[in-house]
């Protein structure tokens, strides 16, 4: 919530999608504050933009949302989940307006090594395992868990301009007044910039 509070101050008038958000902390704030905030949930049998429960189906991969639609994604460990981080990447700048951007978490615990993909989806629609054993983070929405299908490094920035064009800054947070001071809690922000004026 610190990086949304610095660097969109005026967040609760925006219009912000947040996918898998959680009951608590920044999400539940969001939800409460912010008279535009759209959560989502990505549910295997669902298309994008159809309700369950009250709850949007949306996969990152495939956004319902319109060209420049959304001044803020976010996502709390979400993209190391993703099977397609670049389409992932390349719909979220999509989706964005100009001036927008998509905040958010992911453990780089690669840090300054290669980001290593661990699984992809193979072309008769399973999955392929690149590292084993596969690995499986908490999902509030299946006992079996959410796949690693990434583990990043700080070269992320990279993958994500090579995805979609768009800059992304790491922040790295130490602030003992919040008591914030750990491993794995960067932040990133990636913006989309604000259209020039066209000259005459």
């Amino acid at each position: 919530m610190l990086a949304i509070d610095r660097f969109y101050p005026n967040w609760n008038s925006l219009r912000i999608h947040e996918s898998s958000p959680v009951n608590r902390g920044t999400s539940l704030r969001l939800q409460k504050e912010c008279s535009q905030y759209i959560p989502s949930q990505y549910f295997l049998d669902k298309d994008s933009c159809e309700y369950v429960d009250g709850v949007l189906s949306e996969n990152l991969e495939s956004l319902s949302f319109p060209d420049n639609s959304i001044d803020i994604h976010i996502t709390q460990d979400v993209m190391e989940h993703v099977l397609n981080p670049e389409k992932a990447f390349k719909e979220i700048a999509r989706t964005l307006k100009p001036g927008g951007a998509h905040i958010f978490t992911v453990p780089l615990v690669n840090k300054n090594d290669k980001s290593e993909r661990c699984a992809v989806l193979a072309d008769d629609g399973t999955i392929r395992h690149l590292r084993l054993p596969p690995e499986y983070h908490g999902n509030p929405l299946s006992n079996e868990g959410s796949l690693v299908t990434t583990r990043w490094g700080y070269d992320i920035t990279r993958h994500i301009f090579d995805a979609c064009g768009l800059f992304t800054e790491i922040i790295f947070i130490d602030a003992l007044e919040f008591g914030i001071r750990a491993d794995l809690i960067e932040v990133l922000l990636t913006r989309k910039e604000l259209l020039k004026p066209s000259r005459f």
